[in-house]
C-alpha cells in the first residue's frame, strides 16, 4: 500500500496560519515556521491582554471616582462604604461615567449618600 501524506490537510493547516499572520513584518508573514511561532505568541498576548484590560479599566474608573468625590470632601473608600450602606446598585463603570459626563448628577448622588 502506498504511503499517503494528506497534502490537502497539511496545506490547509499552513495556509490558515499564514492567513492569520497577514500584515506581519518581514519573514513573519510568509515563512510558515516563523509565522507559526510569532502567531502563537501573539495569540497568547491577546488572551492575557483581555484579562489585563479589565484590571486597567477598573483602575481608571476608581481614579475618576476618587477625583470627583474628593471635590465633595470625601475619599473613595468612604464614598463606596456609604453607597454600600445605602444599598446602591451602581457599579464603578456607571459611577465613573457619571463623574466624567454629568458632574451635577454625580454631585447630587454624593450629597444623597452623605
Amino acid at each position: 500500500m502506498p504511503r499517503s501524506k494528506n497534502a490537502v490537510a497539511s496545506r490547509a493547516r499552513r495556509k490558515k496560519i499564514l492567513e492569520q499572520a497577514k500584515g506581519f513584518y518581514g519573514k513573519r508573514k510568509n515563512v510558515y515556521t516563523v509565522a507559526k511561532n510569532v502567531l502563537e505568541k501573539g495569540l497568547t498576548y491577546s488572551y492575557v491582554g483581555r484579562k489585563l484590560k479589565k484590571r486597567e479599566y477598573r483602575t481608571l474608573w476608581i481614579a475618576r471616582i476618587n477625583a470627583a468625590v474628593r471635590e465633595e470632601g470625601l475619599t473613595y473608600s468612604q464614598f463606596i462604604n456609604l453607597l454600600a450602606k445605602k444599598g446602591s446598585d451602581l457599579n464603578r463603570k456607571v459611577l465613573a461615567d457619571l463623574a466624567m459626563n454629568e458632574p451635577a448628577s454625580f454631585k447630587a448622588l454624593v450629597q444623597s449618600v452623605k
